[in-house]
């Protein structure tokens, strides 16, 4: 068969460890036999980050801006056993959270649901979509370790030099610091992206902090939330039927058990990150997630929105099977495809973005599945699990059989 044409290059991210592994499978298997591929190739893996003094990470963010779409693999973010481990001569920051800044966006994630996995949560019928803000807070942060008292202050310095100060503690002992922020301009991005999507989408719009703690921090994001609402978006809102609401966090989480899904739960960054993986997991696996950073002005980046499975990578260089679900990276490149045929006017990788999400949505559907889905198969189905290769192999027997 002719290859697909592309004519814009996407921005490809490559990762760290098993992720990276099964991206080059995915990539042989699921993309290159079809689309004639072309990528602007960034290696965000960390030697390579390493090697650039992290340069690469943020080279590959401002491609995304030049080209519009990207999509990326999983990568390490670097503690201290890493920095030993890799040889590192500094811990580099989240290379997620380095794009996010560069791009101002905000990340939606959504669960892939199929018939034969029903949600941990019996009453949960519909997705939930987290939308997390993708700027700032602790994935920016100032931090340092205390070696003994001493006393630890916040300090400002305006344009004119003239400094305010507040105390944060007068330690006593070592202990830990840490300063983070957030600027108006993104938090006012992340409302109106939330508030746009629930439009699109037609889906009611919940927004939580933990304002009656962080009366500062977090009411600053309240207030410029409910003030864009009240101002740019409660008409339609109420002429589509669909409400917008703000609650406490812990009231959030208590209500989201509770419900039956299908709406949108807006998250500070931090908060984000961790629903999202309960969210995903109770809806079967983090690898059944997806997950795509959208910028105030139209840029997108696909992702999985799981690690980098160190423990199946460790088996993968003693040259033992490993049993690794790549639906999440597969939906990266599906997604990103997508909207790049979608921004030249490309139906033919429209069309096929379309069907490899459906073969992959087949094959989970015949029972072909990695073993991280096998033991959640709900009664009634049948299941038998493969290892990683072959699953992407059964993925690929439905795509050419929808291809042809």
């Amino acid at each position: 068969m002719n290859k697909i044409k592309m004519t814009t290059p996407l921005v490809e991210m490559d990762g760290d460890e098993m992720t990276r592994i099964l991206w080059k499978m995915i990539k042989d298997e699921l993309i290159l036999p079809f689309v004639d591929l072309k990528s602007e190739y960034y290696d965000l893996g960390l030697p390579e980050r390493e090697k650039t003094k992290d340069k690469v990470t943020f080279d590959s963010a401002y491609a995304t801006q030049k080209y519009g779409v990207a999509v990326k693999c999983a990568t390490i973010t670097p503690n201290k056993q890493r920095v030993e481990e890799y040889n590192l001569t500094e811990m580099w920051k989240s290379p997620n959270g380095t794009i996010r800044a560069i791009l101002d966006g905000t990340v939606f994630r959504a669960p892939i649901i199929i018939d034969s996995i029903k949600p941990v949560v019996k009453n949960w019928k519909k997705p939930i979509t987290i939308a997390r803000h993708a700027y700032g807070d602790v994935y920016k942060a100032s931090e340092f370790r205390i070696e003994g008292e001493g006393k630890a202050e916040i300090v400002f310095t305006d344009k004119d030099g003239k400094e305010t100060r507040e105390t944060i503690y007068d330690f006593e002992c070592p202990g830990v610091l840490q300063g983070q922020y957030n600027k108006d301009t993104s938090i006012r991005s992340f409302a109106h992206s939330c508030f746009k999507y629930a439009i699109d989408t037609k889906q009611d719009l919940w927004f939580s902090t933990k304002d009656t703690i962080s009366k500062k921090y977090d009411q600053t994001f309240k207030l410029i939330f409910q003030e864009i609402y009240e101002n740019e978006y409660k008409a339609k809102f109420e002429e589509l039927g669909i409400e917008y609401f703000y609650t406490l966090i812990d009231d959030a989480v208590a209500r989201v058990i509770r419900s039956e899904g299908g709406y949108i739960w807006a998250c500070k960054n931090y908060d984000g990150d961790v629903m999202s993986d309960m969210v995903s997991t109770a809806f079967g696996s983090l690898a059944m997630m997806t997950s795509v950073l959208v910028s105030p002005d139209g840029k997108y980046e696909y992702e999985a929105a799981h690690g980098t499975v160190t423990r199946h990578y460790y088996k993968y260089l003693k040259g033992e099977e490993t049993s690794t679900n790549p639906m999440a990276t597969i939906f990266a490149w599906s997604g990103a495809l997508r909207k790049r045929g979608e921004m030249d006017g490309l139906n033919d990788l429209v069309d096929f973005a379309n069907k490899l999400e459906a073969a992959c949505i087949k094959t989970l559907d015949d029972g072909i599945m990695t073993k991280d889905l096998v033991g959640l198969v709900s009664e009634g189905f049948k299941a038998t699990a493969v290892n990683s290769a072959d699953f992407i192999k059964a993925i690929r027997e439905r795509l050419e059989s929808a291809l042809a």
